[in-house]
């Protein structure tokens, strides 16, 4: 099963493609770590990619695609994957495509922005051990102030209400018309990410079997 996990920043991607990977025991592909990953392992395009990364640039399309190729192409995908984070766009889509992967389902966490925005403005991190806690759903003992170490609960930039709104506006107009995209080829389900992990997790194994 080759699947491709959508949805806006704080839908609960990468929790879902964690569960996923133990159901199907296939490998889940974030974007972002096997970039990482590439670099370090000193691949063609890892070298490539860490070029532009020095320079504080977004690493360009045809790069990642290339690092997705050299991925996909290991043992362990062979039994198919979960592709997180990508593609991102209509272009790298048509990319995928045209290196002859045959995505199975496209699986749509569906989640309010007005929800993201409150998932993702109430988390908070400590800044000496790096604990993590939600205002609502994990807060800490006493307001501001780590239950492990004691030290002072921060609100990452990435979480602040403007970036979170940024963000969204980016996955609004670059991601989203993948919705269209795959509609027309008949494998787009959307699941509600709003009913909890476990009813997420029910409706996104059922969408695989739809």
């Amino acid at each position: 099963m080759k699947l491709i996990l959508l949805g806006a920043p704080g839908a609960g991607k990468g929790t879902q493609a964690e569960v996923i990977c133990e159901e199907l025991k296939i490998p889940a592909i974030s974007t972002g770590n096997i970039i990482r990953e590439a670099v370090k392992n000193g691949t063609p395009m890892g070298a490539k990619a860490k070029t532009y990364m020095e320079k504080g640039a977004l690493v360009p399309d045809d790069v990642v695609i290339g690092i997705i190729k050299e991925r996909l192409v290991q043992d362990d995908c062979k039994g198919g994957f979960i592709l997180d984070g990508f593609p991102r766009t209509v272009p790298q889509a048509e990319a995928l495509d045209a290196m002859g992967v045959a995505i199975d389902r496209v699986v749509e966490i569906s989640v309010p922005d007005e929800a993201i925005e409150k998932r993702l403005g109430g988390r908070r991190v400590c800044g000496s051990c790096g604990s993590s806690y939600h205002m609502e759903h994990k807060p800490p003992k006493q307001e501001g102030v780590c239950d492990k170490c004691g030290g002072e609960l921060i609100l990452r930039k990435d979480d602040q209400p403007e970036t979170i709104r940024d963000r969204l506006k980016v996955y609004h107009d670059q991601t989203e018309p993948l919705k269209d995209f795959y509609q027309g080829k008949g494998i787009l389900r959307v699941v509600d990410g709003q009913a909890g992990i476990e009813n997420t997790t029910k409706q996104v194994l059922a969408a695989l079997e739809a």
